[in-house]
């Protein structure tokens, strides 16, 4: 993989991850109670967590993921690891979710729309996971 492919896949999935953990950090028990919910689809054990504790954790894992992506001493294999478990986790809850799915379970409805994009996540994770270094 190219350095200025490394970087656009990096830099734009970084900052996107990044930014929605800082948006996640003060969020209201509401808030971090409705995450938790949607987290749950993919992994059931969640619910066990205080909304509170699972939506700090969510706010600080993202935050450590979108700056593990954009910090460039972290190699692209690592970041594209850590990407690639993220948004597979993500995947899991909108394919879990009857809602955000038409009724083939796969194509998204228009709730879905949204969580749909973790599609290229998942792809930008393993390009990068993918990546060999040029000698």
């Amino acid at each position: 993989m190219s350095f200025l492919s490394n970087v656009a896949l990096r830099s734009t999935t970084g900052a996107f991850i990044l930014n929605s953990g800082l948006g996640k950090l003060n969020a209201d028990e509401e808030t971090y109670k409705w995450l938790q919910d949607m987290g749950s689809k993919a992994v059931p054990s969640l619910s066990t967590l205080s909304p509170t504790t699972f939506g700090k954790g969510l706010a600080y894992s993202e935050i450590a993921l979108g700056s593990a992506l954009l910090c460039p001493v972290v190699t692209a294999k690592i970041a594209g690891l850590g990407l690639t478990a993220f948004s597979a986790g993500l995947l899991t809850m909108y394919l879990n979710d009857d809602s955000l799915t038409l009724d083939d379970g796969v194509r998204p409805s228009q709730e879905g729309v949204s969580y749909a994009k973790d599609i290229a996540f998942l792809g930008s994770g393993l390009a990068l996971a993918l990546s060999r270094k040029k000698k």
